[in-house]
């Protein structure tokens, strides 16, 4: 609700601010078909929950570098999929300005999409999170600084 509620009045601000007509546009919509757009935001929405899960939620993982996995997800998202659907990845980021706007072309693409490539990306990383290793052998991890550190020492 807070990611919905902050989409519309950033939206709407940026309405009020530059006096946008509806030619311009600054929402998401399919630029091929609403069936292309929906099979790359289940794809790039996937990937996405994926890399997070992995890189943020997994006690393996190397925290102090998760912001940089996962911002060189986002990045090669928007590079594959921007120019077919936008890369919404959030369903908050494509009502926002659909709402304001009043341009609710291919709008369920950017719905259902992203929530179901999410859980399955979530879905797929647990089946593969589970290890026979015990668990006072996972949680014990050195961060990455620390192992650097130790290294030069």
């Amino acid at each position: 609700m807070a990611q919905l509620v902050g989409a519309i009045l950033g939206s709407g601000t940026l309405y009020l601010l530059l006096d946008l007509k509806p030619q311009a546009f600054f929402g998401t919509a399919p630029v091929g078909s609403n069936v292309q757009s929906l099979i790359l935001e289940f794809i790039i929405s996937y990937l996405l929950m994926f890399v997070i899960s992995g890189v943020a939620t997994d006690n393996r993982s190397i925290g102090e570098l998760a912001g940089i996995a996962i911002g060189m997800t986002i990045l090669l998202n928007v590079l594959v999929a921007g120019p077919v659907s936008g890369a919404s990845m959030n369903p908050a980021r494509s009502i926002g300005p659909a709402i304001v706007m009043h341009q609710y072309k291919g709008l369920w693409v950017y719905i259902v999409g992203p929530i179901l490539g999410t859980i399955a990306g979530a879905f797929t990383y647990n089946l593969i999170r589970f290890t026979e290793k015990p668990l006072r052998e996972l949680t014990k991890s050195s961060t990455f600084l620390k192992s650097i550190s130790r290294s030069h020492a």
